[in-house]
């Protein structure tokens, strides 16, 4: 909100990640006396994404507890990549 109230633009679900760590970052800065450079992506455009916005300020998102053993299974499905 904050950035979309700064902006005027509301960022992709996705881009929301990237904007808020720029602004800890700018936030890190300001506290420590110092001038960097900060650059992040922003995509989208939040088309598909508005009816989350509007489920979220409507008080309507509703947190899900995952199972665990679904959480295992889903994990023992990916393929094994070497590090």
């Amino acid at each position: 909100m904050q950035f979309a109230r700064t902006e005027g633009i509301v960022p992709a679900p996705e881009s929301t990640h990237a904007v808020r760590c720029a602004i800890d970052e700018a936030l890190r800065c300001k506290a420590e006396g110092k001038a960097e450079t900060i650059l992040f992506n922003l995509s989208g455009y939040c088309h598909f994404g508005m009816q989350t916005y509007i489920d979220y300020f409507g008080g309507m998102l509703v947190d899900q507890d995952y199972d665990e053993a679904d959480l295992a299974t889903a994990l023992a499905g990916l393929l094994a990549v070497a590090a």
